[in-house]
């Protein structure tokens, strides 16, 4: 069984990796943006993402899963990344950060 103190520290470090992947539609990262709804690293140190669109027609619905599991799969101590996109709950403005709310000028 992995160290709990460590697969919380990998966690940290998704989240640190999945604020630096921006929306291009919308100038917040995804996370603060309330994009990312599931984050569970297994014991195997696999990285299992629950993550969801701005829109199911959202013109990077290809590429940005894609991105995100690639650039978590390069953190030190995650052997692979599963992206799975989900549409519930639907996105809607309310799941922003009070942060990028704030960035954004919505506050």
């Amino acid at each position: 069984m992995a160290d709990k103190a460590l697969l919380l520290d990998l966690g940290s470090k998704v989240i640190d990796v999945l604020k630096e992947i921006y929306d291009p539609e919308i100038p917040v990262n995804i996370y603060d943006l309330g994009l990312i709804y599931k984050i569970d690293i297994n014991d195997d140190f696999v990285a299992n993402i629950e993550m969801t669109l701005t829109a199911p027609n959202c013109p990077v619905a290809e590429s940005l899963p894609i991105e995100v599991q690639d650039r978590i799969k390069e953190i030190e101590g995650i052997k692979d990344a599963v992206v799975q996109i989900v549409f519930e709950p639907e996105w809607s403005k309310d799941m922003i950060s009070e942060a990028a709310l704030l960035e954004l000028g919505l506050l």
